[in-house]
């Protein structure tokens, strides 16, 4: 019995739901394996052991960021080999993509291990969170290979249309990581040291489940030792598509360490209500961040299929979609904000000061669904790298900029928040501009291939 789906056919809304659900459960549980983190030693181990955690959420989601885009590259070219039924190309992507992947999460660890205290620093982190967080950091990024391996394994399953097994690989890695926190916080009074281990343990655990996954199917793309050696030309192909990806989401990680610069400008109190507010963040983008991957794989396969109405009715649904559960969520924070930040921290000093950052962002999730979804659709054609020179200028560098203008001048929570929501709508608009004339070209180009 096969959980793969011919994405090529039938209805698109129901396909896509079908496909997404499961993959937002299985994003849900990703986020949840850092708000364990943060939540456990928030209530077991004190403000200060939640201010080092949540310190190091930015650099984590640079990292993991960084790997996630380079999955993308391969989720997409993974769909569009088997749209059009090209079984050598597949057998020779999936290979070198598990091998680029590896090597990739291995550099990661490095760095992550040996600059962790240095981007710390940089960060302005308070000198009373800075230990804590060092060492969490420390543990925490001997992980990245098998965050690396996961991801590669997940990008190759969903875009075979197969959501269910990641999702159920990562729920019994997700419920070790929970007992493990537990475990190592309560009883071994590890703190900041055991929930970074708990996290580690558990990313090994689902890295082996779902490779052993692609080592036992017998579907197209799975995978034989005796295949695993590197193709340069596939490497290119993955590196040309997942690298401006990845880059894009270390960009704005990096982006972002200047809002946690300003944030870290207020006292410890705003600090570690930003720390369990911006949880929420994690949460709403990688719900929303399945109707991508969905637009992706969808419109990947339909492309390589040469189904051309089927492309741009991936890529509308997708962002409709995206956009209405962004809308959800976002409201459904601002009006059950203070029980969301009772799950990280029992101080209603620091609810409060989390509370400043939901009530602005919960209304701005929403609006992100039209740039990230068009900048999904151009990377289904095959285009990566001018919808990541856009969202560098339109996003990060605008970013930047109001930090050191419109925040500089004010002071103020809500001029350093309100900056997500005009960065986002101002790349929308040029990502969209980018993307109209990009699909014209590429369906004239099936066009004249006689489709």
């Amino acid at each position: 019995m096969t959980n793969t789906q011919d994405m090529t056919t039938g209805s698109l809304p129901k396909k896509i739901l079908i496909f997404s659900v499961p993959l937002i459960l299985t994003n849900l549980l990703q986020v949840l394996f850092n708000m364990a983190d943060i939540a456990v030693v928030g209530q077991f181990a004190g403000s200060a052991a939640l201010g080092s955690v949540g310190s190091t959420s930015i650099l984590v989601t640079l990292f993991t960021g960084f790997l996630i885009g380079v999955a993308s590259g391969v989720n997409v070219l993974i769909a569009r080999y088997l749209g059009a039924k090209s079984h050598d190309a597949l057998t020779k992507t999936v290979h070198t993509s598990a091998i680029l992947c590896l090597v990739i999460g291995l550099l990661l660890a490095a760095i992550g291990v040996g600059f962790s205290r240095g981007f710390l620093v940089l960060l302005g982190t308070k000198d009373e969170l800075i230990e804590g967080a060092h060492l969490y950091l420390q543990i925490y990024f001997l992980g990245m290979p098998a965050l690396a391996l996961y991801n590669f394994g997940n990008a190759v399953l969903s875009a075979a249309g197969d959501t269910k097994r990641p999702l159920f690989y990562l729920s019994i890695a997700g419920a070790l990581n929970i007992v493990l926190n537990l475990f190592f916080v309560i009883v071994c009074r590890m703190s900041v040291a055991g929930v970074s281990l708990a996290s580690v343990i558990s990313q090994y655990l689902s890295a082996f489940l779902i490779l052993r996954r692609l080592f036992a199917t017998r579907e197209v793309y799975g995978m034989r030792l005796c295949d695993l050696r590197m193709d340069g030309m596939r490497a290119r192909s993955i590196l040309a598509l997942g690298l401006p990806a990845g880059f894009q989401n270390a960009i704005f990680a990096i982006a972002n360490l200047f809002i946690q610069a300003g944030v870290n400008t207020f006292d410890a109190v705003v600090v570690e209500g930003n720390s369990a507010a911006a949880n929420a963040d994690a949460l709403v983008y990688d719900v929303m961040a399945a109707f991508y991957m969905a637009c992706s794989s969808f419109m990947g396969q339909n492309y390589g299929a040469k189904k051309r109405d089927r492309v741009l009715k991936s890529y509308l649904i997708s962002l409709a979609y995206s956009f209405g559960i962004g809308a959800i969520f976002g409201i459904g924070l601002v009006l059950l904000g203070e029980n969301f930040l009772a799950l990280f921290t029992p101080d209603a000093v620091v609810i409060e000061a989390g509370m400043h950052r939901l009530r602005v962002m919960g209304f701005s999730y929403a609006v992100s669904a039209f740039m990230d979804c068009t900048i999904a659709a151009s990377r289904g054609l095959g285009k990566s790298l001018v919808p990541t020179i856009i969202v560098i200028l339109g996003s990060c560098v605008f970013r930047v900029a109001w930090v050191y203008t419109v925040f500089a001048h004010f002071g103020t929570l809500p001029s350093l928040y309100l900056l997500y929501i005009f960065s986002w709508s101002i790349t929308a608009i040029a990502e969209i501009a980018y993307f109209i004339p990009c699909y014209k070209k590429q369906m004239k180009a099936l066009e004249g291939h006689g489709i």
